[in-house]
């Protein structure tokens, strides 16, 4: 079977950074071994589901550069759900339950005071014909339940957790629809993977019980079983599970000035035995993605590292990734000049205004001394007289140098603090030109004042 991966949200909400990295696992998996990657819209849920949220998750997608090789939508699919529903009920692979839920809830407290593992009994399984034609004249409407093999422990070989043992006779029959005709995940799910080809299965280890049970739904179906691949659950930079993981999504990063390049290689490797490391383009993140290489430990996802990794992904973008998001009138040579002093895009802009701005505000001008305000009026005055086509920078520094014995920060920083305002930033030799020969002239000017 081709390796054929899916993303499969429920459009109830926004995707979440726990969201990403499936998507992001999938998708590399599936481009590691020349496969496909789906996109499957989960919306048997119409109370829940909404439009909105669809075109968001597509959206996100396309921020992060993802574009899946299909798409499917389950709520144009329940055709296909109702034949195999009929299907594994003829051949008694689904039953009929009539308990209702307090029913249950309270049975499920009997056998917690015994110490019994909360297994439904089967005891809608074990009615008659008649008992249920009785049931139902009440007016009862049933749920349905897929029968679980209990003759035959479940087993696989999962990708990133090993082996796998599961006793079914220690799991519940899964419900996979409601009184009302809805349906629930699980079996929808295992229609849709075996219809479409699904290889692998890549999800988070919270569904490893549900795993369990569609193993045997596809054995029931009669149709090939993927693999699986659990990967464990992300953390917070504090080490415990973090319920503000399930808010932070691609709206949060992107304010935050985050590079969907920084997020795919972070999400891509974290929680792995390699080096999380600033891939612009993803290629080595395809060629060395490997299951093998993921441990069972919770994922610690931490905002503070993703930041230092975008500022890195910064550092190696060329001009015309982000031409369309710079300042009017940046060009490529300024982009350079202000590039390695970035940790977002958007910070571009802030040193855009030092450099065709008025004169900077010197907020640090407490550090300037009598002897330095005179030294900014030699500056101006030797600033006057250079070549302003060659280096003016190594020019006035090497004039200045020479003519008051300065030297280190005693020559650079008050230079830099008149010029930008700024003790500290990016190489005042690639930025002076920017700033330009009446400018500079002007700002040494007005700070020996």
């Amino acid at each position: 079977m081709p390796v054929t991966t899916r993303f499969a949200p429920s459009p109830t909400g926004l995707l979440h950074v726990g969201n990403l990295r499936q998507v992001i696992h999938n998708w590399l998996f599936a481009r590691a071994h020349g496969g496909r990657f789906l996109l499957r819209i989960d919306d048997t849920d119409p109370a829940r589901s909404e439009e909105r949220f669809v075109d968001a998750i597509r959206a996100d997608l396309a921020w992060l550069g993802i574009t899946p090789d299909g798409e499917e939508r389950q709520s144009e699919r329940f055709a296909l759900y109702e034949a195999a529903f009929e299907r594994l009920r003829d051949e008694g692979h689904i039953y009929p339950c009539y308990e209702s839920a307090e029913e249950l809830d309270i049975r499920r407290k009997v056998l917690l005071s015994r110490g019994l593992p909360p297994v439904y009994e089967r005891t809608s399984l074990a009615l008659t014909e008649a008992e249920r034609v009785d049931r139902e004249a009440q007016g009862i409407r049933p749920h349905w339940r897929f029968r679980l093999d209990h003759d035959a422990p479940i087993i696989w070989q999962d990708l990133v957790r090993g082996e796998q043992h599961f006793d079914p006779r220690l799991l519940s029959d899964p419900v996979i629809r409601r009184a009302d005709g809805s349906w629930l995940y699980m079996l929808p799910s295992a229609i849709d993977d075996a219809d479409m080809g699904i290889s692998h299965v890549i999800r988070g280890e919270d569904h490893v019980s549900n795993t369990a049970t569609q193993i045997q739904m596809f054995t029931a179906m009669g149709a090939p079983v993927p693999a699986f691949a659990h990967t464990a659950l992300l953390t917070g930079s504090e080490g415990k599970l973090s319920k503000r993981l399930g808010s932070l999504g691609i709206a949060h990063f992107r304010d935050s000035g985050i590079e969907p390049a920084a997020l795919i290689a972070k999400l891509a490797r974290l929680g792995t035995a390699d080096p999380v490391e600033p891939f612009v383009d993803p290629a080595p993140l395809i060629a060395s993605f490997d299951f093998g290489r993921f441990g069972r430990a919770p994922a610690r996802f931490d905002e503070a590292e993703l930041a230092q990794l975008n500022a890195r992904i910064i550092h190696q973008l060329p001009f015309e990734a982000v031409a369309d998001r710079l300042p009017a009138g940046m060009d490529k040579a300024a982009w350079e000049a202000i590039r390695p002093n970035l940790e977002t895009v958007a910070g571009a802009a802030d040193w855009w205004s030092i450099v065709t701005g008025a004169a900077p505000d010197l907020a640090a001008e407490a550090a300037l001394g009598d002897d330095d305000r005179a030294y900014l009026a030699q500056a101006a005055a030797v600033a006057a007289t250079l070549d302003w086509t060659a280096d003016p920078w190594h020019g006035l520094t090497g004039a200045l140098k020479e003519a008051t014995g300065r030297k280190g920060k005693a020559l650079f920083l008050p230079l830099r603090l008149a010029l930008t305002g700024r003790a500290h930033g990016p190489d005042m030799a690639a930025l002076l030109p920017l700033i330009g020969e009446q400018q500079a002239i002007a700002r040494l000017a007005a700070a020996a004042e």
